[in-house]
């Protein structure tokens, strides 16, 4: 995969602005995830350990096909609170470095009136390319 970000758009900030793979690859549809456990409890209440638990699920279940971080090209992040989400940004970003790497896929922040999960305030879903 390569990621393309052109000079003629704003810089990035924590995604690229695409991202390209090759044919004859394979590609994982990642269902969203949230901040469920085990048991599936929502096991988290502030807004960056949900997004700590929702990434550590996402990449469980692309873990389970094969695939590691590098291979996300996009996620989408659902979040039925998208000030918060900007308030913690920076925080965000690190929790992504610590359990992703530096490299981010395309990705888009959407707004939600409510998720499945009640209790959840921020989902991932995503589509990882696997050579």
């Amino acid at each position: 995969m390569a990621r393309v970000n052109p000079a003629e758009l704003s810089p990035p900030r924590g995604f690229s602005h695409a991202v390209t793979a090759r044919a004859g690859t394979r590609l994982v549809f990642l269902a969203g995830q949230t901040a469920l456990d085990g048991e599936g409890r929502v096991a988290a209440t502030s807004f960056p350990d949900q997004f700590r638990l929702a990434l550590t699920n996402l990449l469980a279940a692309l873990e389970a096909c094969g695939g590691g971080p590098a291979d996300l090209a996009r996620v989408t992040v659902h979040t039925t609170d998208v000030a918060a989400y900007r308030h913690h940004a920076a925080q965000l970003g690190r929790i992504w470095h610590e359990l992703a790497g530096r490299d981010y896929p395309a990705m888009a922040v959407i707004g939600a009136v409510r998720l499945w999960d009640e209790e959840a305030m921020i989902e991932l879903d995503g589509i990882a390319v696997l050579p």
